[in-house]
């Protein structure tokens, strides 16, 4: 069902086909094409002018932040620019010249707003003014600051504990912002903190917490100069973080090997033509694959296995294969992991991984000869029901090579936002910790409570029982990240008030609680002042380093407030100045927030003028090879299991993808140029076997089918794509496809939902 009943709301958005086309997949990435491209999508939204202003400050020193992915900038950015082509597209969204203003709300229902698809939405341009959408109305209008902050307060009063709330965060909000939000939500009394780590990188927080005593990875960007390897698995870096790219380079032209593992061949990791090179402009480019490793979807831990088996044979016949002084001095359960592995045939391993023999055998081969390994992934290993276990397989690779700790060595989960990890680092998590909440009674007087609150997948099943009432997203697009749309839509819909912090219209503003506000923030690029002062706020990269962002461009509104802002008014206003914490001065003074900040989060002491310039790093133990707060004080190697999947006939293993025209939910275009797939988003890439075996052809049209707990969830109307992919295989963009994701079915441990492996049957529409 496309409609729920309450508002007659569209959950899903179109379905209709906009006009397909289709060309040969490109072998290359960037180059000219991405150059124009990102101008092609600045100048439109922007302007010229504005655009050149805007790009030539994003990502340097003393500029702003990159709203788009966590990838960090090198300390002498390129005076030529600092981003990609998806960077730019980001910043063409933020900073649109586009309005929706209370015109746009009296002209368009949500009603009629919910019928048009993601990119229609998405393009509607910036949020100017807070509004309201009343129980009895279809219509938003406008309400103001002060009425807004009053309203949230009054349905924080009304609940009967302070647990009915929930309080998300996107990975887009400042250090600076996300700490006063999660204090002001521990004040309150609940750890109901989902995050949109819940949903993408948990399983990697969990295995490398687990395994080497920190949630994030141990490399710097530096460390790709030094790599003899780098290993890229489960990612697609091409689209979802370019500027990796730049890395990869230097690595090859450092006498370096890439080995990819993906089920899907990227462009992104077979050439590469940096535009911000001559050479990357006219020449063929860098060749980066030396090696991919076309392994079927989930049989990641299939395939290290038989690499590490082939290792440990190696190891035996020939020794100095493996780093055994390391891994006395540092680790903890060898013996148990190689008798393991020993239990496993390498037959059986190879079946179940795809891949062919001789390939592996090269990649073996390379990792034999090296000692310095990177290891990088994404979401193509921590979205599955094993999510854990595959990170802890690579982990278990790079400690068998003695890969940590050293320079050109370590783990490297990618991530996708631009500040989800400072989040984390600064205290967004519904788990409870002992050391931080004594930081913050020491600090601010007050006793944060001490039972762990709900993540993504439990506050969505929260809503859905009625047992949460309020939910507020500081950013983000919840409904359309979230797993299972039809079952998250009706969680939002059983809520008295839902409250959205944003800079743009997005779906989960349409599908709401019987009342919802709509409060707009400033953009990462916009200037933020405060009584004739300029403020900065601070992020960390995707590699633990900490550094400032300060935007320079007039905001869309002069209606505008802050995230730290909001939230200190909405604190103020419920309790009433009855509470130790100047909630309303924290949230004007952005330099008292780093100084309370500094006091209650390690690692941030002198934060005002460390976080200058090019930044500094966070403590990193692993770096440090202290591994003292893990059982025996060493690093973990762990026994990992193959994944289980009961795939019967005529049914496939589907992973949700990104095209090349969006980040996370954000739909920049209809183009996916790499992939060859123009002016279509509703399409299924599968491979010409199954096609054949299963009689379908190419651009048939078809529904996407999964059934979990004999509950049947339907994606109507997607296109056949006849593709390189394995047998057995699918793949389709989300959100699109987060409808057949179900709530209840996730990853152990993490409960990161499944997105990268569901089990489907397609249905042919006649």
């Amino acid at each position: 069902m496309n409609t729920i009943k309450k508002r007659n709301i569209s959950v899903l958005g179109s379905t209709e086909f906009t006009g397909i086309k289709l060309e040969k997949p490109t072998d290359y990435a960037a180059g000219l094409p991405a150059v124009k491209v990102a101008l092609q999508h600045t100048f439109k939204e922007m302007g010229v002018v504005r655009s050149f202003r805007a790009l030539a400050h994003m990502n340097q020193k003393e500029g702003f932040d990159c709203p788009g992915c966590a990838w960090p900038d090198p300390d002498k950015p390129s005076k030529l620019g600092e981003y990609c082509e998806n960077g730019a597209k980001a910043l063409a969204e933020e900073a649109t010249n586009k309005k929706v203003d209370n015109d746009f709300f009296s002209k368009y229902s949500v009603e009629e707003l919910s019928t048009w698809s993601d990119f229609q939405i998405g393009k509607s341009g910036r949020l100017t003014e807070p509004m309201v959408l009343r129980p009895d109305s279809v219509h938003y209008e406008p309400i103001s600051w002060e009425n807004a902050y009053k309203l949230v307060a009054e349905e924080l009063h009304k609940l009967d504990s302070p647990d009915e709330a929930i309080f998300y965060t996107s990975g887009r909000s400042s250090n600076e912002a996300a700490f006063l939000y999660g204090l002001f939500i521990r004040a309150y009394g609940t750890n109901n903190m989902p995050d949109c780590s819940n949903m993408c990188h948990e399983s990697s927080g969990v295995a490398l917490g687990e395994t080497l005593g920190i949630g994030k990875g141990s490399v710097k960007l530096e460390d790709f100069d030094k790599a003899e390897v780098v290993m890229v698995i489960g990612q697609n870096p091409g689209t979802n973080h370019p500027r990796m790219l730049s890395a990869l380079q230097k690595c090859k032209e450092n006498g370096g090997k890439v080995i990819s593992v993906n089920p899907l061949e990227e462009a992104g990791l077979i050439r590469f033509k940096n535009p911000q090179e001559v050479k990357g402009v006219l020449s063929t480019g860098t060749s980066l694959t030396d090696i991919h490793l076309q392994v079927k979807i989930n049989q990641d831990v299939a395939l290290l296995k038989l690499m590490i088996k082939k290792l440990t044979v190696l190891d035996t016949e020939k020794g100095n294969v493996f780093d055994h002084e390391f891994i006395k001095k540092y680790t903890n359960g060898f013996e148990e992991l190689i008798k393991s592995i020993e239990g496993y045939s390498e037959k059986e391993l190879l079946t179940l991984s795809g891949v062919e023999e001789s390939v592996v055998d090269a990649a073996v081969e390379i990792l034999a000869n090296s000692k310095k390994i990177i290891i990088c992934w994404a979401m193509g290993l921590t979205q599955h029901k094993n999510g854990v276990d595959n990170i802890k397989e690579c982990v278990n690779l790079l400690l068998l090579k003695g890969s940590l700790g050293k320079p050109g060595a370590g783990t490297c989960p990618v991530r996708g936002h631009s500040n989800v990890q400072g989040d984390r680092t600064v205290g967004i998590m519904h788990h409870v910790s002992t050391e931080l909440n004594q930081s913050i009674q020491k600090t601010f007087g007050f006793t944060p409570p001490n039972k762990e609150g709900l993540d993504t997948v439990h506050a969505i099943e929260a809503m859905h029982k009625g047992q949460a009432k309020v939910f507020m997203a500081l950013g983000g697009n919840f409904l359309s990240a979230a797993s299972d749309t039809n079952f998250t839509a009706e969680a939002l819909q059983n809520c008295e008030l839902t409250i959205n912090v944003s800079t743009k219209l997005n779906r989960t503003h349409l599908v709401t609680g019987k009342t919802a506000l709509i409060l707009p923030t400033l953009g990462r690029s916009e200037v933020d002042i405060k009584d004739g002062k300029q403020r900065f706020f601070t992020v960390e990269n995707s590699m633990g380093k900490v550094h400032r962002s300060k935007g320079m461009m007039s905001p869309a509104s002069g209606n505008l407030k802050s995230e730290p802002e909001i939230i200190g008014e909405i604190a103020n206003a419920y309790f009433k100045n009855n509470h130790p914490v100047p909630w309303k001065q924290l949230g004007e003074d952005y330099e008292l927030i780093r100084e309370k900040l500094t006091s209650v989060i390690k690692g941030f002491e002198n934060l005002e003028k460390k976080s200058k310039g090019s930044g500094f790093y966070l403590p990193n133990n692993v770096r440090d090879l202290d591994f003292s707060k893990l059982p025996n004080q060493k690093a973990q190697f762990s026994v990992c299991h193959l994944p289980k999947h009961e795939i019967k006939k005529g049914e496939f293993l589907l992973m949700t993808i990104r095209s090349h025209d969006q980040f996370n939910t954000t739909i920049y275009g209809l183009n996916d140029r790499y992939r060859g797939v123009f002016n279509e988003r509703r399409i299924v890439l599968m491979n010409k076997n199954d096609m054949r075996k299963y009689a379908f052809e190419k651009l048939d049209v078809v529904n996407l089918i999964s059934s979990y707990d004999n509950i049947e969830r339907k994606a109507i109307n997607f296109l056949v794509i006849p593709f390189n992919i394995p047998e057995g295989n699918l793949a389709s963009y989300f959100p699109e496809t987060n409808v057949l994701v179900p709530y209840n079915h996730f990853a152990d441990k993490s409960n990161t939902p499944i997105s990268k492996s569901i089990v489907i049957s397609l249905e042919k529409v006649e």
